[in-house]
């Protein structure tokens, strides 16, 4: 049986892991008590079954690598292939396990496995009034265009309730009052990208609106002012990636910002963007940072981090108390990756080495 792996805090240094051969420790219990503690999914790469899930506890500076497989050891392959979305509700910890086509559902006190959801390709979930609501590429149902679909979940079964067709390829999605916001992508056709948002009302879950917005959309990030943050990818090429403001109050797209976004974090008035945009002209990818305060829907700064080169950030989380951001560099996408954290200046606070691709941070509230 594999051992903890723990990343003790040194003040004024980068966090060192060491192999823990004395513990006999096969539970896992959260720090409930300290909102800096969180999850992070590492993402794994494609059919080698290496989605894992790490821990970090804010109260002892404690890094514990792996988990699920120690807590679960009956799991056959563990989490699964290739997890894309984590997100805590309730006492629930939910991991999308995009290529293993489940969503699994853990304790969040002690990430034991409590059951599954079973829903073909599904790539995000979000939650309301006791539901999840998980979207899916996997063609709905009398679909001729390969329409996705997101299915309704009751928490409390792991039961699908229902279905609705929204576009192609859905992606992120966002709950706003009694309404689901989903960015559709099109990722599997770039010849012919989806450019919606779709509008379900979660009552009739129906699509009521499908409001035009960009190509290839990806991310879709609620702010404290009735808006959403949605990203485009664009195609790679002669369209860029850019950064689009719909209301919530009209379903229309109100404002862009000439921001290329490769995912992105809301905390308060500030969205943090990190950008890794690949040109198929040059072969390489251009790196940038920035802040837009969301209450002007302006950009602020075209830079948060100081003197540092990550090869390839990937996932993005601000914690909630102490303002810190933390940041996610897969570098080769083969090897194991780095996690960072940055104090709310910018300055290196230190960083620990993760499983294959870390993606999703989600903190314990």
């Amino acid at each position: 049986m594999r051992k903890w792996i723990f990343v003790l805090l040194v003040l004024g240094a980068c966090r060192k892991s060491g192999t823990d051969s004395s513990s006999s420790e096969t539970t896992h219990l959260t720090d409930d008590t300290n909102q800096s503690s969180f999850y992070l999914l590492n993402e794994g790469n494609m059919g080698l079954n290496q989605t894992s899930l790490d821990y970090f506890n804010g109260s002892k500076g404690d890094y514990k690598l792996d988990i699920y497989g120690e807590i679960n050891p009956t799991i056959v392959k563990e989490l699964g292939d290739v997890g894309n979305d984590l997100k805590i509700y309730g006492n629930k910890l939910y991991a999308v396990i995009s290529g293993s086509d489940r969503v699994e559902v853990m304790d969040k006190h002690t990430a034991k496995h409590l059951g599954e959801i079973s829903v073909r390709s599904c790539r995000y979930i979000s939650f309301y009034n006791g539901k999840a609501y998980v979207s899916s590429y996997a063609a709905a149902s009398g679909s001729t265009d390969g329409s996705g679909y997101v299915a309704e979940v009751d928490t409390a079964t792991f039961e699908v309730l229902r279905t609705v067709t929204v576009g192609r390829q859905p992606e992120e999605m966002a709950v706003t009052g009694s309404k689901l916001y989903v960015a559709n992508s099109g990722g599997y056709t770039s010849s012919n990208y989806d450019r919606t948002l779709s509008v379900i009302d979660l009552t009739s879950f129906a699509v009521t609106k499908t409001i035009d917005v960009a190509i290839n959309l990806h991310h879709v990030k609620p702010d404290g002012y009735g808006n959403l943050y949605v990203t485009s990818r664009g195609n790679y090429a002669d369209i860029p990636s850019k950064l689009f403001i719909v209301s919530t109050a009209t379903n229309a797209v109100t404002d862009s910002l000439n921001l290329g976004v490769s995912n992105l974090a809301i905390q308060g008035d500030s969205a943090y963007i990190i950008s890794v945009q690949w040109s198929n002209s040059t072969g390489a990818n251009t790196i940038s940072y920035g802040i837009v305060n969301v209450k002007t829907k302006s950009i602020v700064s075209n830079g948060f981090i100081q003197n540092q080169a990550l090869t390839t950030p990937y996932g993005i989380a601000i914690d909630p108390v102490t303002r810190d951001i933390l940041i996610t560099d897969v570098k080769d996408y083969l090897l194991p990756g780095t996690l960072y954290c940055f104090d709310k200046t910018g300055a290196k606070k230190w960083s620990v080495t993760t499983g294959n691709i870390p993606s999703v941070i989600t903190f314990i509230q």
